[in-house]
């Protein structure tokens, strides 16, 4: 399958124009290795601070720092050559203040090399997009379903099931279009309210378990390889299944050690031998 080919990293105005166009290809990518094998195919690379799960095995986004965002966003920058690498602003570090909220993106853009940063938060957070893209921060806002908001929500659970839940969701998603984000991820939100809402923002929505209508799609790539086997979330379909794989090679590598065929005499270093004189 041949694949894009840019001459340099896409960047947002590029995102944002994708608008009702050929829907955008979105996947987390937390290390470097991983950056650099879907670089090629993806439009948009996120540092998501799924990571905490995902890498960390935390319960939840939650005890994410500011710090470990900026250690691996750093690494995913560094992996790729022409995706645009977003971060996730974790919990804790963007909502006492725009001002705050500043301070720590401001870091992120800093450290990182990244194009842009992704806060969580509909009505709410807009005065502090609005803050931050007048401050020269590029933001991709995230409504419906909100991880760092699990405590209050009760759970991981759907949106947009009432009319009242519809209601705020799409205000939600209106509030921070018009704050001036240039993107906004739905995630977990029913499909008929993810479809009406992408009709009606200016700008370009990412669907995560939303609707096909929505302008782009992101999943957590470990879910689309098959490296988690206990739990598959409903809107994921897996398109490898390299747990298995990694599991059937440990168990090759510990058959071959204990029965003495690794290493063998072509993976060690033999004594320099000097060639005899005439």
């Amino acid at each position: 399958m041949s694949t894009p080919v840019r001459s340099k990293r896409l960047n947002i105005p590029s995102i944002r124009a994708r608008k009702g166009g050929t829907p955008l290809v979105c996947l987390t990518a937390y290390t470097a290795p991983m950056a650099g094998f879907l670089d090629p195919h993806v439009d948009i690379l996120l540092v998501g601070d799924s990571l905490g799960m995902v890498l960390y095995g935390f319960d939840s986004t939650l005890p994410v720092t500011l710090d470990m965002m900026i250690n691996h966003g750093a690494a995913v920058v560094r992996g790729s050559q022409s995706a645009c690498v977003l971060v996730d602003l974790p919990f804790g570090s963007y909502q006492e203040s725009p001002e705050q909220a500043f301070r720590s993106a401001a870091r992120v853009m800093a450290e990182t090399g990244a194009s842009g940063v992704k806060l969580e938060g509909g009505e709410e957070m807009a005065p502090t997009i609005r803050f931050l893209v007048q401050r020269g921060i590029p933001v991709c806002a995230h409504v419906g379903l909100m991880p760092q908001a699990v405590n209050v929500a009760g759970g991981f659970r759907a949106t947009g099931r009432s009319e009242e839940e519809a209601a705020r969701v799409t205000a939600d998603a209106r509030a921070v279009a018009e704050a001036g984000a240039f993107a906004v991820v739905l995630e977990g939100t029913l499909e008929p309210v993810a479809a009406a809402i992408t009709a009606a923002l200016p700008v370009p929505t990412i669907g995560i378990g939303a609707s096909p209508a929505c302008d782009g799609q992101i999943l957590v790539s470990e879910d689309v390889l098959g490296l988690f086997s206990d739990f598959t979330p409903r809107f994921v379909r897996r398109y490898a299944e390299l747990g298995g794989m990694i599991g059937e090679a440990a168990a090759a590598y510990a058959a071959d050690v204990q029965a003495r065929r690794f290493p063998g005499p072509e993976h060690c270093f033999q004594p320099f031998r000097q060639k005899p004189r005439d």
